[in-house]
């Protein structure tokens, strides 16, 4: 099990989320992030604003990236 925040993420705040998987850990993030953009909250609003601008390479390489940040984790004790 590993621990990354929202803001790791590239979200907005430091909600943490625990996961076995880096897909796991994307999942509940996304799931996070439509429930603040419900809730209407401007920081998480602003962010997926920015992401909607990346372009499909820029996001796989993002995705690269978060990957190999996860992967980096040291396991939660």
């Amino acid at each position: 099990m590993k621990t990354m925040t929202c803001k790791q993420l590239g979200g907005a705040c430091d909600k943490e989320f625990h996961a076995e998987t880096f897909e796991e850990m994307a999942k509940k993030s996304q799931k996070h992030g439509k429930e603040m953009m419900e809730k209407g909250d401007k920081a998480h609003i602003e962010v997926m604003e920015k992401m909607k601008d990346n372009s499909e390479k820029e996001m796989n390489e993002w995705m690269q990236q978060k990957k190999e940040e996860f992967k980096a984790l040291p396991e939660d004790k």
